[in-house]
């Protein structure tokens, strides 16, 4: 706990660890819901303006870090965002800000078109009220073989009026769709993504090494056609490893393609770090071989995140929680996750991977993907006042978003 009054002018003591910034004795200034000042605590004391802003009280070894940023996310506390229901989606977004993800997409799955359409149009609201930075549309272009919990029965080929249906019921804020490269009508359905400004995900896919590679090349192509920029220029990979075959020798499949491109910068992998969805080494391995300004760490979570074990629902799919698994029925497909960003963050770095480059692909890596490169994931002059404190063990003390504070601690 700490105490913090309610002035928009507000200095926080503490060990400032962000996308180039790892300051020990650091201070940050927020006025109103923008960064104000990042720096030493030695040029704090310099800075003209540092009468105007009140002190906050923090522990001793408090970590400063960015708000934390998820673009695989399904809900959370209750909330289904694939279900549409308005109530139970504001709940899901509030728990997440409070629990440190200060930007997220929610992510629909494979469904009924109507309802996929009826679900685009609620969360579009909320992200036209600034609560969500968008939408991902998990499918409904996917693999059959590797579609994990994405309902079969609601799998097709790629459908172009649905395409635009779905555009327009979002209202611009469609941001990321995964799609199997190797269905007929993928590389159509690549070109059109990026037209509408939607960043191509390939993902629960079955295809080969060479059919994912030439996917992710023409993806990268249509996004620089289309004007994107920056990061926003490559494609991503939807949960490296999961809904797909596993690496092999003789077959290396989608997962050594997907490693290539990100390792040559020409793809963003997401890797869901929890603990259930890869091993520890797994995910050290891929932190070394592609670097964190490659990887972008998700949560793909789902309704049951934050509540105990017990039965949930996952867009049209039935899904039971056991130890925190998130499954399709007794020992189904793995059908989400149950952990929140700071949760996936935390697995990271007890896998091996430095607090210091774990962080970069939770903040500044998904800003990037979505445009925000200039807006959130760091803790620069000028970005927005989303930042997390907490205590060197990775508890968390307090959120900040947008300059609010939020529960744990209150305003």
């Amino acid at each position: 706990m700490y105490s913090d009054g309610s002035a928009s002018h507000r200095w926080i003591p503490g060990h400032i660890i962000a996308d180039g910034l790892d300051i020990p004795d650091g201070v940050l200034a927020l006025e109103g819901d923008r960064i104000a000042f990042t720096g030493t605590a030695a040029e704090f004391a310099e800075w003209e303006e540092r009468e105007d802003f009140e002190r906050v009280d923090v522990p001793a070894g408090s970590l400063l870090l960015p708000g934390l940023i998820d673009l695989h996310c399904h809900g959370a506390n209750g909330g289904d965002f694939p279900a549409g229901d308005e109530a139970a989606a504001r709940r899901a977004v509030d728990f997440l800000h409070r629990s440190g993800t200060t930007t997220l997409l929610a992510s629909l799955v494979t469904a009924d078109r109507a309802a996929m359409l009826d679900a685009a149009g609620v969360l579009a609201s909320l992200a036209e009220e600034g609560l969500l930075a968008g939408v991902h549309s998990e499918g409904p272009y996917v693999s059959t073989v590797r579609c994990g919990a994405q309902d079969p029965a609601h799998i097709s080929e790629p459908e172009p009026d649905f395409v635009d249906e779905l555009v327009e019921a979002a209202r611009g804020q469609l941001r990321t769709m995964t799609y199997a490269p190797e269905l007929d009508g993928a590389d159509a359905l690549v070109e059109q993504l990026a037209s509408h400004g939607v960043v191509p995900s390939l993902g629960h896919t079955d295809a080969d090494a060479a059919t994912t590679a030439a996917s992710l090349r023409l993806a990268a192509e249509e996004l620089s056609s289309a004007g994107f920029d920056g990061y926003t220029e490559k494609p991503t990979v939807t949960h490296l490893f999961n809904g797909m075959p596993p690496l092999h020798h003789r077959s290396p499949g989608p997962v050594a393609a997907c490693l290539e491109a990100a390792a040559a910068g020409g793809a963003v992998v997401e890797l869901i770090a929890d603990g259930v969805h890869l091993a520890p080494d797994t995910v050290r391995t891929v932190f070394s071989l592609l670097g964190a300004q490659n990887i972008a760490l998700v949560t793909d979570s789902m309704s049951a995140a934050g509540l105990p074990d017990g039965d949930y629902e996952l867009g049209p799919q039935q899904v039971s929680v056991r130890g925190g698994e998130a499954r399709l029925g007794a020992g189904g497909s793995l059908a989400g996750g149950t952990a929140t960003m700071l949760d996936v963050l935390r697995s990271t770095v007890a896998a091996g991977v430095p607090l210091q480059v774990a962080v970069v692909s939770a903040t500044s890596v998904p800003a990037a993907v979505l445009g925000l490169a200039d807006e959130a994931g760091s803790l620069h002059q000028g970005f927005s006042a989303d930042v997390l404190v907490l205590d060197p063990g990775l508890g968390l003390l307090g959120v900040y978003r947008q300059g609010r504070r939020l529960d744990p601690l209150g305003d």
